[in-house]
């Protein structure tokens, strides 16, 4: 418990001292602040692995890659749910419709999401309630599509399963979906830190996975070689949703089968995208869908990655190299995607850089109250998160505090519900660096999660793991009151009405335009996402094809230029109250996608 105390300290100091070399303002904010001593994100190095030349050959072919499997609906069994299907808002989830699931058994499946059932109440929060995101329906593989085709599959049905009238219901995960934008400067992933910054090939657990990942070419002979890439917990983080059976897999299926799938697929092959697309626009195949149709993935595969992971036509437990490395190749190019994820041009920055009048005065007030109110401790600038590389492993002239710095307990939910820190990884192994030292520390990291950079926080409701509360002024008044359940952490400092005004005001100064309006590095293909499944007259309608699955309503997340979208993204408080489906906001959720 002591070390636990001493480790918390740290990072208070570490967050003060940050906070102390940063901003300082008066209250009534009336005189021109000072220039801060702590610059804005754009100072800060995206991290990137050292030894990135080994495995890559050419980094924008990389990049082209990446984003075309982040976004690309194949990537999953059944052709419907992409990457981006949990992150296509500003990074993060915004659908209003069959998203709430529990840690504690099963909810009422199909929810719309209303102010009637959030914020969630203490009672559903006990219950081990939360807003997370849908994701696939429960099938056994029973086939690997190939070129691109959807896998087959039979129903699982049972209890552990959701239903609606007895036809299965997309599966719900157990948290929120955190924004992937700026993810690149955290060191861990996941909620509770599962993802570990070192790569090793097939898995999100680092160190922990001792298995030959991956089959390498020497002089002209197949060799299983370990694989330990550093700093790339992105993509750690990437190889683990692909195959989850909740998320984006039928039971069963392996990387090489994945890689059996996609490397013959054409890319992005039933999504429209953007002529000006970023980064996509000039691969754009201008008499249809996806990108040209003289590209595949593996033709990508070979631009971007070094030969010998993808030459030799032997084959080694019935795949290809190419496909048995897929896991490879798909880990390190969402990785370098995400890393151009970058909002680094909010008016917080451009106050950090010195710039005159870049806050108004009712957001410095708020920016004071947020340093008063120690929130800086945890989402230090510029990243407005401790988790971070400079967090982890030091930065001039504060102290490393390791791999559990930025993981906190901050009352959220019953530790009961959801160990998060505490939980051990798929080896069995602690999450906590702390507890594998000790594993007496334990019991003392359970219920500790994640901060979260602050970063877009006006668009990337609704928030916390739980996906509990609504909007920023909820975030507020829990903070006044020291969360909603027992900490350790957090003291009452409320409440007092007026922060409820401008410590929002503060947040909102936070969001990149560019992240507002889906300008390039933000634009994207088109997408189709699950909203829910249709219902008629109190009876569930049956997919086509099936017995078994609930036909999907769909809405369409239509294709974006690098130059972006001409009205801005809805926030979550605005899509609960209806606010933007006349056409004012991005990402209404109110037009329809026909599924091909």
């Amino acid at each position: 418990m002591n070390r636990l105390l001493v480790f918390l300290f740290a990072g208070s100091v570490w967050g003060a001292a940050a906070l102390a070399a940063g901003t300082a303002v008066t209250s009534r904010a009336t005189s021109a602040p000072p220039q801060p001593a702590i610059y804005s994100l754009k100072s800060i190095p995206v991290p990137k692995p050292p030894d990135l030349g080994r495995y890559v050959r050419d980094e924008p072919a990389l990049v082209v890659l990446s984003k075309a499997l982040f976004w690309d609906t194949q990537v999953s069994s059944d052709n419907r749910v992409a990457c981006a299907s949990c992150h296509f808002h500003a990074g993060a989830d915004h659908r209003p419709q069959h998203q709430l699931s529990s840690t504690k058994g099963q909810v009422r499946p199909n929810q719309m999401l209303s102010s009637a059932n959030v914020p969630l109440s203490h009672d559903a929060i006990r219950a081990g309630s939360r807003v997370a995101s849908a994701g696939i329906f429960p099938r056994q593989l029973s086939g690997v599509g190939e070129a691109g085709m959807p896998d087959t599959g039979s129903e699982l049905t049972g209890p552990a399963y959701q239903n609606i009238h007895g036809l299965n219901v997309r599966q719900v995960g157990k948290r929120n979906s955190p924004s992937v934008i700026n993810a690149a400067y955290n060191v861990r992933h996941f909620w509770d830190g599962r993802a570990s910054d070192i790569f090793t090939g097939r898995t999100p657990f680092g160190d922990a996975d001792t298995a030959a990942n991956v089959l390498v070419n020497r002089n002209g002979a197949l060799v299983r070689e370990r694989l330990r890439i550093e700093h790339a917990g992105l993509a750690s983080q990437a190889v683990e949703p692909p195959l989850d059976e909740r998320e984006m897999s039928y039971r069963g299926r392996t990387w090489p089968m994945l890689g059996k799938k996609m490397l013959g697929a054409r890319p992005l092959a039933e999504q429209q995208v953007a002529p000006d697309d970023g980064v996509l626009g000039r691969y754009a195949n201008t008499q249809g869908r996806g990108l040209s149709s003289e590209l595949t993935y593996l033709a990508l595969v070979r631009q971007a990655f070094q030969p010998e992971y993808w030459t030799s036509s032997e084959i080694m437990d019935g795949f290809t190299q190419a496909q048995y490395n897929f896991a490879l190749f798909f880990g390190l190019a969402i990785q370098a995607y995400e890393s151009t994820l970058i909002s680094d041009d909010t008016p917080y920055d451009r106050y950090l850089d010195g710039k005159p009048g870049a806050l108004t005065n009712l957001e410095l007030v708020g920016l004071e109250l947020f340093q008063r109110r120690l929130c800086a401790t945890c989402h230090v600038d510029p990243e407005l998160t401790l988790a971070s590389y400079r967090g982890v492993y030091g930065s001039r002239p504060y102290a490393p505090l390791g791999p559990d710095a930025g993981f906190f307990n901050t009352g959220v939910e019953p530790v009961e519900n959801d160990s998060g820190l505490g939980g051990t990884d798929g080896f069995g192994n602690y999450l906590s660096a702390s507890a594998r030292r000790r594993p007496d520390m334990a019991q003392w990291m359970r219920g500790f999660f994640k901060t979260p950079s602050l970063r877009n926080v006006e668009l990337t409701g609704p928030y916390f793991h739980t996906g509990s509360k609504a909007t920023l002024e909820e975030i507020i008044t829990f903070y006044t009151f020291a969360g909603d359940y027992p900490n350790t952490i957090l003291r009452i400092w409320g409440p007092d009405p007026s922060e409820l005004i401008s410590m929002p005001a503060f947040l909102k100064a936070l969001t990149d335009d560019r992240v507002r309006f889906e300008r390039a590095p933000f634009d994207h293909p088109e997408l189709c996402v699950s909203i829910g499944h249709v219902e008629q007259q109190g009876t569930a309608v049956p997919q086509a094809g099936t017995a078994r699955s609930a036909a999907d309503r769909w809405a369409l997340v239509p294709a974006v230029g690098a130059q972006g979208n001409r009205v801005p993204l809805q926030t979550f408080d605005e899509l609960l109250r209806g606010i933007g489906r006349d056409g004012s906001r991005a990402h209404s959720m109110s037009q329809e996608c026909p599924i091909r």
